[in-house]
């Protein structure tokens, strides 16, 4: 997973774009922020910001990249772009549809100038259809998308707010997914080629457990589904200390495994019950057994059979043992602590660029890399097309 000889031009800014090419860039790719020359990617005045003064999550998902400053709506920071582009094995952008088309930095005009180019697009819902140019945010997508009704115990509550941006880190993800597979595609003689990934196909793609009754005339409800709470043994309990512990044991010799442990044997051969009553009863039941000792307590004396497992805050989530032993907490001695890249291998980088690109600070670098000199960029400078 070695991708240290391509080269990333990426348009996009905020969440979705920056983290997909932050994987690519934790793969060794080499990424280039391409900015404007005002404010930048927002993502970097936004709360709650580092002891930098700059946005943490700015900070999160844009290490080792280099960033360029052009205002692509001049001719001349267009045509800088293009010289970029030559020399690019990747452009991504994440702006609504039609606005690249605009700018004239689509997929038609860059393959006149690399027909080996792999483009992607990243939106909300797509390049066509009719929601296409409608504004949104992971919320939207994910109500869309079927997730956010999904969301709740049971009707008559309200949906509630993932606590992650699901639509906007699994399209990130799956944009990621893309780029490598287009990559791949065109070593394998197949050329270059468009990309386009709508964040809200990526949550429907999501759906796969409650798919085919939706498609089949069913309309799948929240708390009936054998994996949104309809099955005692798939559950989220209380404990005594007001925490919670997740329950998955599917399996009957997981179930088995449980009872026993926790002396309720008798509970045993409901498994698998589809009588209402029943499966109540044994709710009720275990609603009781877990307020009685408090999460931990429960977590210390269960085994790895049971199925039993703590709701981490989010805090106690990223200093969990596992993460931890798992390396995917990164913490240098020179920056902040961040979250890695999540996959283990044979050839995966151990070792990332920690540095955190000022808005522009590459210009010059790489300009001169596609042979503007000193008074070229200098007068570029100083018509406001670079910063």
């Amino acid at each position: 997973m070695q991708l240290d000889s391509v080269r990333i031009l990426d348009l996009s800014r905020l969440l979705p774009g920056p983290y997909a090419t932050q994987l690519l860039a934790d793969a060794g790719a080499d990424v280039v922020k391409v900015e404007d020359t005002d404010a930048g990617d927002y993502a970097r005045h936004m709360p709650p910001t580092t002891d930098r003064g700059v946005g943490a999550l700015f900070d999160g998902v844009n290490r080792g990249k280099r960033s360029i400053a052009l205002d692509l709506k001049s001719e001349d920071g267009r045509t800088a772009f293009y010289r970029l582009v030559e020399d690019a094995d990747v452009v991504f952008e994440g702006f609504r549809p039609g606005v690249a088309a605009r700018l004239e930095i689509d997929y038609e005009t860059l393959v006149e100038y690399n027909e080996e180019l792999v483009y992607c697009s990243l939106s909300g819902y797509g390049q066509t259809g009719p929601d296409a140019e409608r504004a949104g945010h992971d919320l939207n997508y994910v109500g869309v998308a079927g997730l956010l009704d999904m969301t709740r115990e049971d009707e008559s509550m309200a949906p509630q707010l993932p606590g992650y941006q699901i639509g906007d880190l699994g399209g990130g993800l799956f944009a990621a997914f893309s780029i490598v597979g287009g990559l791949l595609s065109r070593e394998l003689g197949n050329g270059g080629e468009y990309i386009d990934v709508a964040m809200t196909d990526v949550v429907a793609s999501f759906s796969q457990t409650v798919a085919h009754e939706a498609l089949t005339g069913d309309d799948p409800r929240p708390g009936e589904t054998p994996l949104t709470g309809e099955q005692p043994w798939y559950d989220v309990y209380e404990t005594a200390d007001g925490r919670y512990v997740t329950l998955a044991a599917l399996e009957p010799k997981f179930w088995t495994a449980f009872c026993e442990e926790v002396d309720r044997e008798e509970l045993v051969d409901a498994h698998g019950s589809e009588d209402p009553a029943e499966l109540a009863a044994v709710r009720e039941e275990l609603e009781a057994l877990f307020a009685s000792r408090s999460r931990d307590a429960w977590l210390a004396d269960l085994s790895e059979e049971t199925m039993v497992g703590p709701v981490c805050t989010p805090a106690e989530a990223l200093e969990h043992p596992q993460l931890e032993a798992r390396g995917l907490i990164e913490r240098p001695a020179d920056a902040p602590p961040r979250i890695g890249f999540p996959a283990r291998g044979s050839n995966v980088p151990e070792v990332h660029d920690e540095s955190i690109p000022d808005q522009g600070e590459h210009t010059d670098e790489l300009l001169a890399s596609v042979g503007y000199d000193d008074a070229e960029r200098a007068a570029l400078r100083d018509a406001d097309v670079i910063r």
